[in-house]
C-alpha cells in the first residue's frame, strides 16, 4: 500500500517519517495511561504528538481533529489511526490503533471473564486521581491550542459560541452541528488565505484517491449487506458482527454517545441488563477509548461466540467502520484544504475545536473528575496543571503521579 496520487502535497506525503516500531510504543504508553475520555485523549495526542515530538503543527492537529468530529465512530481513536499512517504508513495505522486500544481490551475481557472481587472500581480513589488529572490535560490542551488558533477576536467569537451552543444543548449531534456552523462562519467571516493553516502547516498523509474510494465503497457495502447476512445465516457470529458494526458507524461524537446504540443491540439478546451496567463501570476505570467496551460485551455474550473469541470480534467489528472513514476522508480533505475558501472555513473549524474542548473541560471533565469528587480533587487537579503548565513535565508522568496521590489521599 505504497502507491499516492498527484493530490498528496507536500513533504510529509512523500515519504513515511517514522517507524512502526516508534508508532506503537509511543501509542502503547498512551494506551496505558490515558485516562478521562475522548477529550482528554485528544488533550494527551496534543502533548505527545504537538508539544513533545513535533510531529505535526499545533494548526495540522486541530485540522486533523476537526475532520475527525465530522466523522461517525470514536473520534479520539480516527485521530490516533490518521497520526500512524501519516507517521508510518497503513501497519503505522494498525499499530496505533492496536496499542492505543488492546490495554483497555485486556482489563475488560479479564474483568468479564470472572475478576468480580475487584468491586466498583469507579469509586475507587485512584480512579479519582486520574480523572483530576485529566482535567488538568484538557485544560492544558485548551489554554495551549486558544492562544495558537483564537489569535483575533473574531476567531474568539467563533470557539465562544461553538462553547455555548454544545453546553445549551446536549444533544449526540451537536459537535457536528457546532462544527458545521464554525465553519460556514469563518468562510463568510475570516479573512483571506492567512486565516487559515499554511500547506506547511496542513496534515498531510499518504492516501490515493483509488484507495478513499475502495475504503468507502467497503464502508456503505458492509453497513448495507451485514444485516442481510446475519439474517440469512443465522450465525451468532454474523449477527455480532453486524450489531458492532452498525454501532461504530452510525455514532457521531464517539465516548458515551455509543452506549444507548450498544444497551440497544445488546440488551436481552446478548447480554443481561446487569451484566451491562456492570461492565459500563468497569469502562470507566481503564485507559483507552470507550468503544472497547464492546470487549466486554462480546466475552460477556451469553450465546456464541463469546469469551476471547467474541471480544476480539467485537472490537474489530466496533472499530473497522472508524477506519475506513479516516482512510477514505483523507485525500479529499487534503484536497479541499488547499482552497483559499476552504481556509477561511478550515480556520473557523479550528476555532470551533477549541470552543467545544472548552466546553468538554467543563462537562464532562471537570464534573465528573472535580465537582463529583470533592474539594481534593480540586486541589489535586491544580497541581497537575502547574506541573503540565510551568514545570513541562509529560503527561504520562502527572497522570500516573495523580493517580498514586488519589489512592492515598481520596
Amino acid at each position: 500500500m505504497t502507491e499516492h496520487s498527484a493530490d498528496d502535497a507536500g513533504p510529509a506525503a512523500s515519504r513515511h517519517p517514522g517507524t512502526v516500531a516508534e508508532v506503537f510504543l509511543v501509542f502503547l504508553r498512551l494506551g496505558l495511561t490515558s485516562f478521562g475520555g475522548p477529550v482528554a485523549h485528544l488533550a494527551y495526542f496534543r502533548d505527545a504528538f504537538v508539544t513533545h515530538r513535533q510531529w505535526l503543527s499545533e494548526k495540522a492537529y486541530a485540522d486533523l481533529v476537526g475532520l475527525c468530529q465530522f466523522l461517525p465512530g470514536p473520534a479520539s481513536s480516527q485521530v490516533g489511526m490518521a497520526l500512524g499512517l501519516q507517521r508510518a504508513g497503513y501497519p503505522g495505522m494498525i499499530a496505533a490503533w492496536f496499542a492505543f486500544t488492546m490495554p483497555s481490551v485486556a482489563l475488560l475481557v479479564v474483568f468479564a471473564l470472572g475478576v468480580q472481587h475487584a468491586g466498583d472500581l469507579t469509586e475507587a480513589g485512584w480512579i479519582d486521581g486520574f480523572k483530576a488529572a485529566a482535567v488538568a490535560v484538557v485544560a492544558h490542551a485548551v489554554l495551549s491550542m486558544a492562544k495558537t488558533l483564537t489569535p483575533d477576536a473574531p476567531r474568539a467569537s467563533i470557539a465562544a459560541a461553538a462553547m455555548v451552543l454544545v453546553l445549551l444543548v446536549p444533544h449526540p449531534f451537536i459537535q457536528v452541528a457546532a462544527i458545521l456552523i464554525a465553519g460556514i462562519t469563518g468562510f463568510l467571516w475570516l479573512r483571506g488565505p492567512d486565516a487559515g493553516p499554511r500547506p506547511a502547516d496542513a496534515f498531510t498523509v499518504r492516501v490515493s484517491r483509488r484507495s478513499a474510494w475502495t475504503a468507502a465503497t467497503l464502508f456503505a457495502a458492509l453497513l448495507a449487506g451485514l444485516p442481510v447476512l446475519a439474517a440469512t445465516t443465522g450465525a451468532g457470529w454474523t449477527a455480532m458482527i453486524d450489531s458492532f458494526y452498525r454501532a461504530g458507524a452510525l455514532v457521531f461524537g464517539g465516548g458515551h454517545v455509543v452506549l444507548p446504540l450498544l444497551q440497544a443491540e445488546t440488551v436481552p439478546a446478548m447480554v443481561d441488563p446487569e451484566v451491562f451496567l456492570a461492565g459500563y463501570g468497569a469502562a470507566q476505570a481503564v485507559p483507552g477509548p470507550l468503544f472497547t467496551f464492546a470487549g466486554f460485551l462480546g466475552a460477556s455474550s451469553m450465546g456464541e461466540p463469546t469469551g476471547v473469541l467474541g471480544a476480539v470480534i467485537a472490537v474489530l467489528a466496533i472499530f473497522l467502520p472508524a477506519a475506513l472513514l479516516v482512510i477514505a476522508a483523507l485525500p479529499f480533505w487534503e484536497r479541499l484544504r488547499g482552497n483559499v475558501s476552504a481556509q477561511k472555513a478550515l480556520a473557523g473549524v479550528n476555532a470551533g475545536v477549541v470552543g467545544i474542548l472548552a466546553a468538554a473541560l467543563y462537562t464532562p471533565v471537570f464534573t465528573a473528575g472535580v465537582l463529583e469528587v470533592g474539594i481534593e480533587a480540586l486541589v489535586l487537579a491544580v497541581l497537575a496543571f502547574v506541573a503540565l503548565n510551568s514545570w513541562r513535565a509529560p503527561a504520562w508522568a502527572v497522570v500516573l503521579a495523580a493517580g498514586l496521590l488519589g489512592w492515598a489521599l481520596l
